[in-house]
């Protein structure tokens, strides 16, 4: 693992954090470690919840150093590319509840990369923006496909076509982030959510998940209600199923496996 990549296990929670100052900026190098930790995380079935975030008090992250596009080289375009893509996609495909804790300016990769997540807090001074047409670029890590079904269409393109930065506040009234903390404040939020989230069955979870995204693939209801039944009866093939109901049955903690 590179060292802009810090890795912190606290009991079933992953702490994620970028460490690349100033700004936090991805790496080829960092992306592939990104996508490396997370997959190995999947493979952890002491894992059950997720929490990524920037270091220091200004940047969650800054997106790609521009530097690496300086020089208009295709082959550096494409190889950049892919490791974006291969990040998030990896975050994103994470099975267990991923958060954001946005602690500053999030922009272009680093707004694609908490779009990866499947909840972000977000503190009162961030700043959240897809920047990348001002430079002649273009999102290429899922944020023209994310940011559209998290706020809608329109104002995906006010962000991605006029280049509209956008508040905390203003990120929270069209749907972008889920909750607004004070400065300082969205680590400890995001690992309450996570330990909140530890409480459920890992393996609930998994399957909720699936079938959650699943809704962004165009499928019918139809075909929806039948995943959710056939997922809830391949659910008593677990333990924790037992689990849980015996748990809640005899009036006490469950001890959940994700098994």
């Amino acid at each position: 693992m590179s060292a802009t990549i810090q890795l912190e296990e606290r009991g079933h929670v992953a702490i994620i954090t970028i460490s690349n100052p100033p700004a936090n900026t991805w790496t080829q190098e960092s992306l592939a470690d990104l996508g490396d930790t997370v997959q190995r995380l999947n493979r952890d079935k002491d894992i059950f919840a997720l929490v990524i975030t920037g270091e220091g008090e200004k940047f969650f992250s800054a997106g790609a150093d521009l530097n690496a596009f300086a020089e208009g080289d295709v082959g550096q375009a494409t190889v950049m590319a892919k490791a974006f893509g291969d990040a998030f996609e990896a975050l994103s495909s994470f099975r267990g509840v991923s958060i954001a804790a946005i602690n500053g300016y999030a922009m272009g990769g680093g707004l694609e990369c908490a779009l990866a997540c499947d909840i972000r807090v977000a503190e009162a001074q961030a700043q959240l923006a897809l920047p990348e047409a001002r430079v002649g670029l273009l999102p290429c890590a899922g944020g023209t496909q994310n940011l559209p079904w998290l706020v809608g269409e329109g104002w995906a393109k006010r962000m991605i076509l006029c280049g509209e930065r956008v508040s905390a506040e203003r990120a929270l009234q069209i749907g972008l982030v889920e909750e607004v903390v004070a400065k300082g404040e969205a680590f400890a939020k995001a690992l309450e959510l996570a330990e909140q989230a530890c409480q459920q069955s890992p393996s609930s979870i998994a399957r909720c998940k699936s079938l959650v995204m699943s809704a962004r693939d165009g499928r019918s209801h139809r075909d929806g209600w039948r995943m959710e039944r056939e997922l809830f009866v391949e659910l008593f093939s677990t333990e924790d199923q037992r689990e849980g109901v015996n748990a809640f049955l005899q009036k006490r903690s469950p001890q959940w496996k994700n098994r």
